[in-house]
């Protein structure tokens, strides 16, 4: 299930919330140091952000820019300060909605919800693979996991995209090979190892390393 970030420094509110959004099976992180929210964000990886405007140390503005700088996970803002400046601003800084204070609980579990269904849901447009952190983009093959990214060849992405799209399942390197065989791009059994070993690896830049499973004799695995 989604982990959502709640950087909201009334423990009220924040429980509040956190508590609604765990009924309806998200997984919702309470930030309590407000000097370091861009280290707790790297480090718990969320897939949305609920971020209040007035915040000790610096403000929810500076936040969301800084989030930007390595990530484009949905962001909400969550702030009694609901004049037109501050949302256009929230905006202009890349928030993907803005709800004011006071709210009711249903409200804002339905605008999450809906932005959730927009950035991750799999349809026949759909724009990205999910997978527990991990998230490939479609669209520039990129692959991102906890707000840093990098690029993949052709070949490397299209051997992330089959085992995410397989996951839970053991893909065979025969099934690997003959996959990319349909698409013209004729592999062997010695270039699907080290593209293998390069996807890893990118993978371990990302923090991910144990993303990508080996099954002894068998193939690999991206665990759901």
């Amino acid at each position: 299930m989604y982990k959502i970030m709640i950087v909201e420094d009334d423990p009220a509110i924040a429980g509040a919330v956190s508590r609604h959004l765990g009924k309806w099976g998200y997984t919702a992180i309470c930030i309590e140091d407000f000097s370091a929210v861009l280290a707790a964000f790297l480090k718990e990886k969320p897939q949305l952000v609920l971020m209040d405007i007035s915040l000790p140390f610096y403000d929810g503005f500076y936040w969301c820019s800084q989030i930007r700088k390595v990530s484009r996970v949905p962001i909400i803002f969550i702030s009694s300060a609901d004049d037109n400046m501050n949302l256009v601003m929230a905006i202009n800084l890349g928030a993907d909605d803005f709800i004011a204070k006071p709210f009711m609980l249903e409200v804002l579990t339905a605008k999450v919800q809906a932005l959730l269904r927009r950035t991750y849901d799999f349809t026949a447009e759909r724009s990205v693979l999910s997978c527990r952190d991990v998230i490939l983009h479609l669209d520039d093959t990129t692959v991102e996991c906890g707000g840093k990214s990098c690029e993949l060849t052709k070949n490397e992405f299209r051997i992330l995209k089959l085992l995410m799209e397989q996951k839970g399942r053991v893909v065979s390197r025969d099934a690997i090979m003959r996959s990319l065989w349909e698409d013209e791009a004729f592999i062997d059994d010695n270039t699907l190892t080290v593209n293998m070993t390069r996807i890893r690896k990118k993978l371990e830049e990302l923090d991910c390393g144990d993303f990508i499973r080996t099954k002894k004799g068998m193939g690999y695995l991206v665990e759901e």
